[in-house]
């Protein structure tokens, strides 16, 4: 008997069926009508006609991250650069991706360009954003933990929450830019202490989205019956990401408080590795893992032909071109559904890459073929 498996995204809770994911077929296939009951009750038929369509049916569709680590547009001068990052956002919006993501930094990181380039704080970015957007998510990739007391991160998501309608996102991190650290003066504790100060945000994050007047004692933070006012559009507040794929720590905070997690493509033989760990993790702090929805960053150069992509591949970073993939539009579909099949249901796209209209309509054509025959959930 086919039946319903619960999923989650950020599109809310779904099912799809456990004959589908699992390649059965329902013992009802082969079955005459003839040789059905001649009385059925509501629920019999309800199972019957699950039974039938559950193999073909699947309602969770892919997620589609539009992420703008870069800010550097050769001839576009300052005061037209914001303009430049709206336009991207719009078209973003327009091709069919369903989140937009700005970093959490303050100087360029090393795979993207020279820290000298440009560089938007990212809450004030993403307000503007709200304003310039009507469906699309709108969040980080991710919030440093260190950057800011977490009481006041979480009332900036929540006023991003109510700027958009209820399109935010809490995305977090353990921290790693040691060098903006010391030139800003921010304190940069080793990866312990911020693996600890993660978990406690984390905290603080969820009771503040949940409660109206939560406390909270921890060993680097704590709150006194905060006040969260106005109050998180979306129920339940915004759906926390969680980036990183630390074994011992990083994939447990995932599987006790996050909503999404954000990995960095690779092997697959890794990706199912890591998997496997935060399935452990899942069991044992007693999260269903398919609550979590696990996304993937893919430095995928969409083509009309492999010998297109030679351009675009020179203009990345020796990191990031050696991380990329040039691909058709069969080639990526077929790579999307392989990470798909293997439990990863998320991809995000940069904007060093997906920079002008003709390569965003690409990457357009790309989710209408993967998401063409999906049901939002």
């Amino acid at each position: 008997m086919a039946t319903a498996v619960a999923t989650n995204s950020i599109y809310g809770r779904g099912f799809r069926s456990r004959a589908a994911s699992a390649g059965t077929t329902p013992a009802s296939a082969g079955r005459r009508p003839s040789e059905a009951p001649a009385n059925l009750d509501l629920a019999a038929s309800v199972t019957e006609f699950l039974e039938l369509v559950g193999p073909f049916l699947i309602v969770m569709k892919a997620l589609f991250g539009f992420h703008m680590p870069n800010f550097t547009f050769p001839g576009v001068p300052r005061e037209a650069l914001f303009d430049r990052v709206v336009h991207q956002a719009q078209a973003a919006e327009k091709a069919g991706f369903d989140l937009v993501t700005v970093m959490d930094h303050f100087y360029q990181i090393r795979g993207i360009g020279p820290e000298t380039e440009p560089m938007m704080e990212a809450y004030t970015t993403l307000g503007a954003l709200a304003a310039s957007t009507s469906r699309v998510k709108l969040g980080t990739l991710v919030t440093g933990v260190t950057y800011r007391n977490p009481a006041i991160l979480a009332k900036q998501v929540t006023t991003l929450d109510v700027i958009s309608h209820g399109r935010a996102i809490l995305g977090i991190g353990a921290a790693w830019n040691e060098d903006e650290h010391k030139g800003y003066g921010v304190e940069f504790p080793p990866i312990g202490q911020r693996m600890d100060r993660l978990d406690e945000a984390l905290t603080i994050a969820k009771l503040m989205f949940t409660q109206d007047r939560p406390s909270f004692e921890g060993k680097h933070y704590r709150i006194d019956r905060a006040l969260d006012v106005p109050r998180p559009i979306q129920p339940g507040g915004p759906k926390i990401l969680i980036g990183g794929t630390g074994e011992r720590r990083t994939l447990r905070l995932l599987a006790q408080h996050g909503d999404i997690g954000h990995w960095f493509g690779g092997p697959m033989e890794e990706l199912n590795r890591k998997k496997q760990i935060f399935f452990e993790h899942c069991e044992a702090v007693k999260r269903d893992p398919s609550e979590v929805q696990l996304t993937l960053g893919v430095t995928l150069v969409l083509v009309e032909s492999e010998k297109d992509g030679k351009a675009i591949l020179d203009s990345l970073t020796p990191e990031r071109r050696a991380m990329a993939r040039v691909a058709t539009l069969p080639q990526a579909q077929e790579m999307i559904g392989t990470f798909m099949e293997a439990g990863f249901t998320g991809f995000t796209f940069n904007n060093n890459i997906y920079g002008t209209d003709e390569s965003m309509a690409r990457a357009g054509e790309l989710i209408r073929v993967v998401n063409g025959s999906s049901v939002a959930a």
